[in-house]
């Protein structure tokens, strides 16, 4: 077995937008973009889909949400905290 641990690259945002931008502007192949910037052509393919569908909120990075992303969650949890007061006053009614 080879001592070759095989470590995953990490991209910064800005990165990943040249690299799309790249890719739409050039009329260059995803994989010839790819080659030259020393990525795989499947993460191109993602970023372009990404960058395509949220557009300037795409690559938020680790641990941080997409603003709608962040409302639903706090929706979520706004919704299950009037369900949780809902039923304790639920319970209080049942014992008077």
């Amino acid at each position: 077995m080879s001592d070759y641990v095989k470590q995953r690259r990490k991209y910064d945002r800005e990165f990943k937008i040249r690299a799309v931008k790249l890719l739409l502007e050039s009329g260059k192949t995803t994989k010839e973009i790819a080659d030259n910037l020393g990525i795989c052509s499947g993460n191109l393919t993602r970023w372009k889909r990404e960058y395509k569908e949220y557009a300037e909120n795409a690559f938020p990075g680790m641990g941080k949400l997409r603003p709608e992303d962040e409302e639903m969650e706090k929706l979520q949890k706004e919704n299950a905290d009037l369900k949780q007061e809902r039923d304790i006053l639920k319970k209080a009614l049942a014992i008077f």
